[in-house]
């Protein structure tokens, strides 16, 4: 079961004595070869459809389609890569009378599946109007932004949405490592294995994501935010527009 954020004690997990290390990932870099590349894709889309990657943002959807009532929205996915994950959200909401019209924005055309009409962008700034969609969301993507960044984000993010910018992403636990350890047999690329340990160490935990969102803004105009920790580590994060996006 999900475990729902308390702001009054702060987590909803115990203490976590393991500090974020942030360093880079080979995959941000432009010492992979394409073939790598490929591979390492294939890996993390495993991940995300056996460990929590996809169960995570249809949660959220389905929250956020609860909250406004609406069965059709729109979302832009976020550092969307091969959009896997949104596609697969797409077809299990659509069993459910939810409606998913998912846009693909990347930094890199390369990084987009090919015959798409997905968007080249910076996620800092992104390229649209204000309150474009009504979801924008991301899928392991908070991690490679330090709190700075991370909070400049979420205030784009809002920007551009009309009810909530969705985050799922890690969480950075002793466990979690071990686990990334021990899945060395599971991962066809070195690549996606030293990178998913290196994205457990710069990941955050979940009253440091409470908090950074918090500080983006001005008390007054702070926006609620809900998390959750679900399958193997990961957390969903909610954070609404305004309460007159939720019921």
């Amino acid at each position: 079961m999900p475990m729902r954020f308390s702001p009054a004690s702060g987590s909803c997990a115990p203490h976590n004595p393991m500090r974020r290390i942030d360093a880079p990932e080979i995959l941000d870099s432009d010492a992979c070869s394409p073939a790598d590349v490929t591979t390492s894709m294939k890996d993390i889309g495993r991940v995300n459809r056996w460990f929590g990657g996809v169960s995570t943002t249809r949660k959220m959807v389905e929250r956020a389609a609860q909250a406004t009532g609406l069965k059709h929205l729109s979302s832009l996915e976020v550092a969307a890569g091969s959009g896997e994950v949104p596609q697969i959200v797409q077809r299990k909401l659509a069993r459910r009378g939810i409606r998913l019209d998912v846009t693909l924005l990347d930094r890199a055309r390369s990084h987009l599946p090919s015959g798409t009409s997905g968007v080249v962008g910076d996620a800092l700034g992104l390229p649209f109007r204000d309150e474009a969609f009504d979801l924008v969301s991301c899928i392991l993507f908070a991690h490679h932004l330090d709190p700075r960044q991370l909070a400049e984000f979420v205030r784009e993010g809002l920007r551009v949405s009309r009810r909530a910018l969705l985050i799922n992403d890690l969480v950075r636990h002793p466990m979690h490592l071990a686990l990334a350890f021990a899945g060395f047999p599971l991962m066809r690329s070195r690549v996606a294995w030293r990178d998913g340990l290196t994205s457990v160490r710069r990941a955050y935990v979940e009253d440091e994501i409470h908090g950074f969102v918090r500080t983006a803004f001005p008390v007054e105009a702070a926006p609620q935010i809900e998390i959750f920790r679900s399958y193997l580590f990961r957390m969903g994060v909610i954070v609404w527009k305004s309460d007159s996006a939720r019921k």
